[in-house]
């Protein structure tokens, strides 16, 4: 229930409502951005279902905290790995503030920060978890490379 003027009114409302199934979740979310035409797409409560669950698309999404000093030390190589797909119609590199935004998904459990995911097209709710490797663009390009759906290019050879 939205803080708001609260009295017995408001309360019958909300269980009438409640009782109806009319009810939508509060959703803590950033603005959803005006512009997310770069290479790395900005994700936020609101709009997480849209993007990372979009059935469509291979998602990579690193779930970060502003202050957190791996996550600063992450974003330029993050950016540089959104540049190096930005031509895959079918993968999207993104992120979300996990500080000022929830995880409307219950398989995308965050529990330290970064914490990085890849969301195939047809496992939505199987993602699977970066785990073990350097943060850096060549382990997190043969990530993607390893389980991405679909790659328009040749994969790179070692």
């Amino acid at each position: 229930m939205e803080p708001e003027e609260f009295d017995s009114d408001v309360l019958r409302q909300f269980v009438l409502a409640f009782k109806k199934g009319k009810l939508k979740p509060i959703v803590k979310s950033q603005p959803v951005p005006k512009n997310n035409k770069g290479p790395v797409k900005v994700v936020v409560g609101k709009t997480f279902d849209t993007i990372v669950m979009d059935p469509k698309n291979d998602v990579l999404i690193e779930f970060y905290a502003p202050w957190c000093g791996h996550c600063k030390k992450l974003e330029p190589v993050y950016n540089e790995l959104g540049k190096k797909y930005k031509n895959e119609k079918n993968l999207v590199i993104a992120k979300m503030d996990a500080t000022a935004n929830d995880v409307t998904n219950d398989h995308y459990k965050v529990e330290g920060f970064p914490t990085i995911y890849f969301a195939p097209k047809d496992k939505k709710n199987n993602p699977i978890k970066f785990e073990g490797g350097d943060r850096d663009l060549e382990h997190l390009s043969k990530f993607i490379e390893e389980h991405a759906t679909k790659l328009s290019r040749t994969k790179e050879e070692l």
